[in-house]
């Protein structure tokens, strides 16, 4: 990736909702709620928004109301952007067509939004049937292959093959996640201690995954703004920069890549970022992951390149990435324990961190940790098919 756009480009806003199990709220109105409370946030005004991105739009849930961008979401805030996109699928492209809008003179301000009904509505990414229907969707249904959730249960089991991981590693990821959501007010699992011993205490859904080895469906909402620097100067935050930036999208899924190739889509991505940014995981101090399962933890950073692959159990336990660790990762407590707002999730955790609007939780507030100059975020979409992979420097 060009080095021309190195810290060219900062994250300037983020806006949350109520989130959890929030009844009598629609997707609409959090769509609404996140918007406008990332542009407070950015102390821009609505009308500065001349870029809107939807990050993924689902098919609307039973009892929800209608809500698409071009009409519901943009005539409810009455702007009119030059720019407008509702991502229907799921590869990530959200950070390169904002950067790509300013980039080339349409846009000043982009705002990127997720907002779900999900857990009202009871969208789920743990039964075994496809996400949207009650049948399966493609040919792998006659090996088992029916959901989400079996295609990244066969990807981890590849890995426990390959690379002799398994849940014993996964536990400790679950487990340090939860203790990260114990120190943040806002995550589902706030005040919901776990312990190894009740993540073996829960049965296999689809072998080798059990249930807390998945996220689960959230109500609420999840904004950023992206603009220029030289503009977030003028803002009231302090702009958190977009130092490296990579981006890859394959048809293979994790579990169909060549043996013992490593270029995975978060491979080819995090290669970019690292070089865009002059830097390599050596000079990352923490790390927000899109955890979607707990295995996509140890997939993403491994192909990232902060460990090898064959000694995850090194680097994966809870006293290195969980509160007071030398790695702090997902420190929100990520999809898995704080809430899931997909690629939102762990951007907006990662620009709070940056700007120490963390409370408890805060690296440099908890004994034995600091602030890091660098912090990476990934984004990860399909059956770990897509990624964007941000490198984030705080401002001067």
């Amino acid at each position: 990736m060009s080095t021309d756009l190195r810290n060219k480009y900062s994250i300037v806003g983020v806006g949350y909702t109520p989130q959890g199990k929030v009844p009598g709220r629609s997707a609409a109105s959090f769509y609404l709620e996140a918007t406008m409370n990332a542009i407070n946030d950015a102390g821009l005004k609505k009308d500065d928004i001349d870029g809107l991105i939807l990050y993924r739009d689902f098919p609307i849930l039973p009892g929800d109301a209608f809500h698409h961008t071009g009409n519901v979401i943009t005539y409810s805030l009455g702007i009119r952007p030059k720019f407008l996109s509702q991502e229907a699928y799921c590869y990530r492209t959200n950070i390169n067509k904002a950067i790509g809008a300013i980039e080339n003179g349409t846009c000043k301000y982009v705002l990127i939004v997720f907002a779900e009904s999900g857990r009202t509505g009871h969208r789920t990414w743990t039964d075994e049937i496809d996400l949207f229907s009650s049948k399966p969707y493609d040919e792998y249904a006659a090996y088992g292959n029916i959901s989400a959730f079996t295609n990244y249960a066969m990807f981890a089991s590849r890995a426990m093959h390959e690379h002799g991981t398994g849940p014993d590693l996964w536990a400790e990821i679950a487990v340090a996640h939860r203790k990260w959501a114990n120190l943040n007010p806002n995550a589902i699992h706030y005040r919901k201690p776990l312990t190894k011993e009740d993540y073996f205490a829960t049965p296999f859904l689809s072998w080798p995954f059990r249930a807390l080895d998945a996220t689960a469906s959230t109500d609420g909402g999840r904004a950023i703004i992206i603009t220029t620097t030289e503009r977030a100067r003028e803002l009231k935050n302090p702009p958190i920069m977009i130092r490296g930036y990579g981006s890859a999208n394959d048809t293979a899924k994790g579990w169909q890549l060549t043996p013992g190739d490593p270029a995975s889509s978060a491979a080819i991505a995090g290669a970019q970022a690292f070089e865009m940014a002059g830097l390599s995981p050596k000079d990352i101090g923490a790390a927000q992951i899109y955890d979607c399962y707990t295995y996509t933890v140890e997939a993403t950073l491994g192909d990232y390149g902060f460990f090898e692959k064959k000694k995850a159990r090194d680097f994966l336990t809870v006293e290195n990435i969980g509160p007071g660790g030398a790695f702090p990762v997902n420190t929100g407590g990520g999809l898995l324990s704080e809430g899931y707002y997909m690629g939102m999730t762990p951007i907006a955790e990662a620009v709070m961190q940056m700007s120490e609007r963390c409370g408890d939780r805060q690296l440099g507030v908890i004994p034995g940790t600091k602030l890091p100059e660098f912090m990476l975020v990934s984004d990860n979409g399909g059956f770990y098919q897509s990624n964007e992979t941000l490198i984030l420097e705080r401002g001067k």
